[in-house]
């Protein structure tokens, strides 16, 4: 996994102003392999749609990786006769590397890419980029699984399709739905930064790009989408996972040791609401002391259920050691995140040693409860142990905020730190469209629109593109 790479703070977000002359918004990458016969419908189909219906400036990026075939020779067809249309050549194959060169020299702010077989419905286009246009997401992704959708693809796709989303949530903790669909897009300020984090070069690129932008809790806005399957569609369904499982791990592995820098990628929202101060909303150390109180709330009964669970077969100081060890662990990882927000993998492990310390000085304060309870009375009650715990437990709470808030997560002023020039700064100067403020029109071809029609592998007629 790549960690050479320090991208620094991403800028707010911003609506897009609209494009000056010669400048497109928005840059739709076609990776192809082999893919001669579906090509040409694809793209006239494709232009056809965004000439007629997307109110910005567009491109259509052809990016040939590596065809053996007559794809080339129809791609640069297609860049001839279509305006619009370009097309980019790659020696070495590779879907997510076609998709890293085309979009790392793109000028674009807005990047998109599909599949050739454009199985998902063109009309979910505009609804994929206009968050990113509006500054309200980072990356748009088409869903499959959205309850919205409609899919009609066979069975063992769908099995295929569904089991390695359900292994992405066991395993990385993946919260978006469907990370296969290939219909995605991202700003191009945005991928600036990620794209050099990303390993894969094949089928998993998007899935890695899909992960560690959720990872650096950057928004990921789902479009529901029409899918047809293609029949005729040529990727090895068994090599396909086979890397994709390697990928699953590999990035696993990356996140558990903490060697991607995700936590410097955080966005500002701009007008983050989270900055704001409002009546009756807590803030600072009332507001620690909520987050705290909740889950101690929730740590304490989850402790009593463990308890009272090893209780069945062993002693109860041997259950009050294990279910304080379980509930310590889960505790500090709860409120490294919600109370004191703390984000990121960075110092996980040394916060989780000092709230061991912490565990075990609740340990000392239970089991001493226990003892003395024990040297009391010979035989007591459990109603009678799970009292005497509570109250311990109420002290060792007391304690354990305390030491969390002084030694564990201590405010070394974060808030009145001076943060690091952001890598992104020194980029070279960004294109004209940023300064421009022309009222946004819609784009109209000098061509007239008209239904395509059905055409031959090598049947490239020029009165086609009239």
């Amino acid at each position: 996994m790549r960690t050479d790479s320090s991208p620094g703070t991403l800028p707010a977000r911003e609506h897009l102003p609209a494009a000056g002359a010669g400048t497109p918004v928005l840059d739709v990458v076609i990776p192809v392999y082999n893919e001669e016969k579906d090509l040409k419908p694809c793209v006239r189909r494709l232009h056809e749609h965004l000439t007629r219906t997307f109110p910005y400036a567009f491109r259509i990026t052809i990016a040939d990786n590596a065809s053996t075939d007559s794809t080339p020779h129809v791609a640069g067809r297609l860049a001839e006769r279509l305006p619009q249309v370009r097309s980019v050549r790659l020696e070495q194959k590779g879907r997510g590397r076609a998709l890293r060169t085309v979009w790392s020299a793109s000028d674009a702010p807005v990047l998109a890419y599909m599949d050739v077989d454009l199985s998902t419905d063109l009309n979910a286009l505009l609804p994929l980029v206009a968050p990113l246009i509006s500054g309200h997401s980072d990356l748009a992704i088409g869903s499959r699984l959205s309850r919205s959708s409609r899919v009609v693809r066979g069975a063992k796709r769908e099995f295929i399709s569904r089991s390695y989303n359900l292994i992405l949530r066991g395993s990385l903790q993946a919260r978006f739905s469907d990370a296969q669909c290939g219909f995605k897009a991202i700003r191009r300020d945005v991928a600036q930064v990620l794209l050099p984090l990303v390993e894969d070069s094949g089928w998993f690129f998007d899935t890695e790009l899909l992960v560690l932008s959720e990872r650096a809790g950057l928004r990921i806005h789902e479009v529901p989408v029409d899918w047809v399957d293609d029949p005729d569609s040529t990727v090895h369904i068994v090599k396909t996972a086979t890397d994709d499982l390697k990928g699953v791990w590999r990035v696993g592995r990356a996140l558990a040791t903490g060697s991607l820098p995700l936590d410097r990628l955080a966005r500002p929202f701009g007008d983050d609401p989270r900055d704001r101060t409002i009546q009756d909303v807590p803030q600072g150390l009332a507001r620690q002391l909520v987050g705290f109180c909740v889950v101690g709330v929730l740590s304490t009964l989850f402790y009593l259920l463990l308890y009272s669970g090893f209780r069945t077969f062993t002693g109860s100081q041997v259950a009050n050691g294990l279910a304080l060890l379980v509930s310590a662990v889960a505790n500090t990882a709860a409120n490294r995140r919600l109370t004191f927000g703390v984000r990121g993998r960075g110092g996980a492990v040394r916060h989780q040693a000092q709230g061991l310390v912490v565990f075990g000085i609740g340990l000392v304060l239970t089991s001493g409860s226990l003892a003395a309870l024990n040297t009391a009375t010979s035989d007591p009650a459990h109603s009678t142990e799970l009292a005497v715990l509570v109250a311990a437990n109420l002290a060792a709470t007391v304690l354990r905020f305390l030491l969390f808030r002084a030694w564990v997560f201590p405010d070394r002023g974060r808030s009145h730190e001076t943060p690091a020039e952001p890598a992104w700064q020194d980029a070279p100067a960004e294109p004209a469209w940023q300064d421009a403020t022309l009222p946004l029109q819609p784009v109209r071809s000098p061509l007239p629109t008209r239904p395509s029609r059905p055409s031959r592998p090598s049947d490239l007629d020029p009165r086609d593109f009239r």
